[in-house]
């Protein structure tokens, strides 16, 4: 069954320029969709027609009748005094109109009314209200509240009060709470914490509808969709695979066509050379050769099918790095900071050293980007010190970008913050991010959060740094401005403090981890995926725990005597395990330098990590039982 169909959608807010050119495609029912392209390619232009926010100049949508279609980019207007409780449960309108009349017929039974009618209709209604989970709403609500992180002192707060991204989150809450059957989610983890994009995950992976994302999250990519939809140009080319398919295919499909482009090429160089000759030997006494030119050159144009392909400039600009004297780059000693009764953190003790590439990560409102301000003296902290080495030049990104005068153009904005700067020097700068154009006379107040935060970058690399402090970087860009923020990261090679929630960024550049929670700063001295798997053990471990309680009391038994044979058979099975595990571990060695080997062939890939996984769960097994063991070997209970 088709439960979006688009057929030949154009449209444009300016005469003779359309944003969306002619887009025809279906969505099957259960389908994960992910819509692709760049900031201002028309994906959200796209949801608003498929909403009908939006009409098309031309072409027409159609969606069945009876299917509910939810969009989460939009915040909707609720009216004043109401919660965040009372939000999330307007997603049960339904439930409470059947409420209503169930409570009307009660009443008119109770007032003596016993026909056959108004038993029947309180039957069907009581039925179907059971069916829709009436009777569960409150564990609806707190299920979908816990997952996203929406605490019961937040549900209680007036909505109006909420920042912009937690009016996102509770939107979200509601929109799932809503059981629609077509889901619409416009950047949905842009305002989430990793537990929270995690959870809403595993709610899209679950859920029985249909999905369309608009995403710049690969992971969440990777792990929802398997289906990609990429507008490019106003036109919309279609992928079968996940975010990893779509992007080796693509690359693949670049190659081909300027192969095919260079192909096409040679051949009209070498017959317009022909022709041209021939017209020369013509104009020198045989006009027959005119003819047999022109017909060359008609054959070229015949030829002239393929168009150039094109793909997202590269960054070309790159850090400007201080030479560092010393390893101390940071040292933070018994750091903290309160708002009212709140305590954020509190006996911080930290030293980062030159070249150390630092993740600090939590949920919201952990404080962590307070952390940040207050290195970065934007923030006071209420009790201990901070010192930075005596070398050191720090650069920072924050989360929010402000510009002294933002009605300024691109160019204005460069020359003032960098003096001395040419103006040829300053497009020159521009251009390397981009910036090309009239886009350089441009107000800086025009422009998106993304191309902001590109424009602060574009600033930043021109100075000498050994320090750069990031918070949240990635945000609100498309998957190309994401990559060339990554490529300039990646040739810097100073130190780097940086806050965010982009599990790629995080696992391509963290050399350890500080994970803010509870008011303390855990220190991980580990890159992010062995982290991801220290948390994995610790939460199975806390899972087991329980189970072996239980079960130690069940048994009671003494601890064997020491030296006795139970022992001596632990430590038989000890080595033995032991033998096991440095097999086993030589083994996912192998198989992790096999997947880097196959990265580019995505089904290879895929079974090989299939593989690992189940290694990596037997080698689980296998260091459960060695603790067991090793227990007993030594004769604790």
């Amino acid at each position: 069954m088709i439960d979006i169909s688009v057929n030949g959608i154009k449209k444009s807010f300016e005469i003779g320029n359309n944003i969306l050119d002619g887009i025809t495609f279906q969505v099957e029912t259960g389908e994960r969709v992910g819509l692709l392209g760049r900031n201002g390619a028309g994906k959200s232009t796209l949801f608003r027609i498929l909403t009908g926010e939006l009409e098309p100049d031309e072409g027409e949508v159609v969606i069945p009748r009876g299917r509910r279609l939810g969009l989460i980019s939009q915040i909707p207007v609720f009216p004043v005094g109401y919660t965040v409780e009372d939000v999330l449960n307007t997603a049960f309108s339904r439930h409470q109109k059947l409420a209503e009349e169930m409570e009307a017929l009660a009443a008119a039974m109770a007032a003596g009314d016993s026909s056959e009618a108004t038993l029947r209709r309180y039957g069907e209604l009581s039925a179907k209200f059971e069916g829709i989970g009436g009777y569960d709403t409150a564990t609806a609500v707190g299920k979908v509240a816990n997952g996203l992180g929406i605490s019961q002192a937040m549900r209680e707060q007036l909505f109006d009060s909420l920042s912009g991204g937690e009016k996102t989150r509770v939107n979200l809450g509601r929109l799932i709470l809503e059981d629609t059957d077509i889901l619409l989610l416009d950047e949905p983890t842009n305002h989430l914490d990793l537990h929270a994009v995690e959870w809403l995950e595993d709610y899209v992976r679950r859920f029985k509808g249909t999905v369309v994302a608009i995403s710049h999250d690969r992971y969440f990519l990777d792990r929802t969709i398997s289906r990609v939809i990429e507008i490019c140009d106003g036109k919309a080319e279609f992928y079968s695979g996940n975010y990893t398919f779509y992007a080796i295919e693509k690359e693949r499909r670049y190659q081909e066509k300027l192969r095919q482009y260079e192909k096409e090429q040679a051949k009209i160089r070498q017959l317009q050379e022909a022709a041209d000759k021939l017209h020369l030997w013509a104009f020198m006494g045989n006009d027959k050769l005119h003819k047999r030119a022109f017909s060359m050159e008609r054959r070229i144009e015949r030829i002239r099918q393929t168009e150039k392909p094109t793909k997202a400039r590269a960054l070309t600009a790159r850090f400007g790095e201080r030479e560092f004297a010393g390893d101390e780059v940071l040292e933070i000693h018994d750091l903290g900071k309160s708002f009212g009764e709140k305590t954020l953190f509190h006996g911080v003790e930290a030293l980062v050293e030159g070249g150390e590439r630092i993740a600090l990560i939590g949920d919201n409102g952990t404080g962590k980007s307070t952390l940040l301000k207050i290195l970065m003296g934007e923030e006071q902290a209420d009790q201990g010190r901070f010192r930075f080495g005596p070398t050191v030049r720090v650069a920072y990104l924050p989360q929010i970008i402000r510009f002294d005068n933002p009605e300024r153009n691109l160019v204005d904005t460069m020359l003032y913050a960098k003096r001395g700067m040419t103006t040829q020097a300053a497009r020159d700068r521009l251009a390397a991010f981009n910036f090309r154009g009239e886009d350089v006379f441009k107000p800086v107040s025009v422009l998106s959060g993304g191309e902001q935060s590109r424009l602060r970058l574009c600033m930043l690399m021109d100075e000498e740094i050994n320090l750069l402090v990031l918070d949240e970087p990635t945000n609100h860009l498309d998957i190309d401005s994401r990559e060339w923020i990554e490529e300039a990261v990646e040739a810097y090679e100073g130190a780097l403090l940086f806050v965010s929630h982009d599990r790629y960024f995080i696992n391509r550049f963290a050399t350890r981890v500080w994970e803010l929670e509870n008011g303390v700063i855990t220190d991980y001295p580990v890159p992010f995926q062995r982290y991801r798997e220290i948390k994995e053990r610790q939460r199975q471990l806390q899972q087991a725990q329980p189970k072996e309680e239980k079960a130690a009391k069940k048994a009671e038994k003494p601890a064997a005597p020491k030296g006795g044979r139970a022992q001596q058979a632990a430590r038989k099975q000890l080595t033995i395990v032991q033998r096991e595990i440095d097999k086993l571990e030589a083994a996912i060695k192998d198989k992790e330098a096999e997947l880097e080997a196959n990265a580019c062939d995505y089904e290879k890939y895929s079974v090989l990590y299939a593989e690992k996984e189940q290694m990596d769960e037997e080698l689980l097994e296998l260091m459960e039982r060695w603790e067991r063991l090793s227990e007993e070997a030594e004769g604790l209970e």
